[in-house]
């Protein structure tokens, strides 16, 4: 189920940062590692959160050894991995709006159902556009409105390249206020820097992780 031939994720030109007690317990079952991938390095802010998605099925990397962590994460691999942390649920309909969806795709079920529950809706009415690569806003706006759209605590957003206008902000301060992100700085949250593998799983170990 690997995603190939298209662009993954990527942690963009700033990685994430990583604050003590936001690494929930995974057993290592790999001797010192937490995962069967030699990519995947002891001790970084991703291993945790690869380990969770292997045990959960949400992916099971592009080899037995390698998870391509600075893989870009493209659209298509985005709506597959929340569909499956989401437990994989079919559509209610398999009616397909996008020509650019393939009939029995990998991501097929995951889009159809991403456009149901409102999680996208496509950059247009036929396009879904399963090649793009999604940026951080793009993902923490998906999490949002896969979590029901939860309005957040009143509060100010901590960064500075985060206007309050912005449409993504109000998913931004709900992904602060529930230890999904805390950007990439103090002050910044690098909304436009596109996503890789490493990324967008560790956001949806932390939004998904009871």
């Amino acid at each position: 189920h690997q995603i190939q031939g298209v662009a993954d994720e990527n942690v963009g030109s700033a990685g994430e940062q990583t604050s003590e007690g936001q690494l929930g317990a995974v057993e290592g079952l790999f001797g010192a590692r937490l995962t069967p991938f030699d990519d995947v390095a002891e001790g970084s802010f991703y291993e945790e959160a690869v380990a969770w998605a292997v045990a959960m099925g949400v992916t099971n990397g592009v080899s037995a050894t390698s998870f391509d962590a600075a893989a870009i994460c493209n659209r298509a691999s985005v709506v597959t991995f929340l569909w499956r942390a989401a437990g994989s649920p079919d559509p209610k309909s398999m009616d397909n709006p996008f020509t650019d969806v393939q009939k029995g795709s990998f991501y097929e079920k995951a889009v159809l159902w991403a456009v149901e529950k409102g999680i996208t809706n496509g950059i247009s009415d036929t396009c879904f556009d399963p090649a793009g690569s999604c940026n951080r806003a793009s993902v923490v706006t998906f999490l949002w409105r896969a979590a029901g759209e939860p309005a957040p605590a009143a509060g100010d957003l901590p960064f500075s390249d985060v206007p309050a206008s912005a449409w993504f902000a109000e998913p931004v301060l709900w992904a602060v206020q529930e230890g999904v992100t805390n950007g990439v700085s103090a002050t910044s949250f690098d909304a436009a820097a596109i996503c890789n593998r490493a990324s967008v799983v560790t956001f949806l170990w932390r939004s998904f992780r009871e």
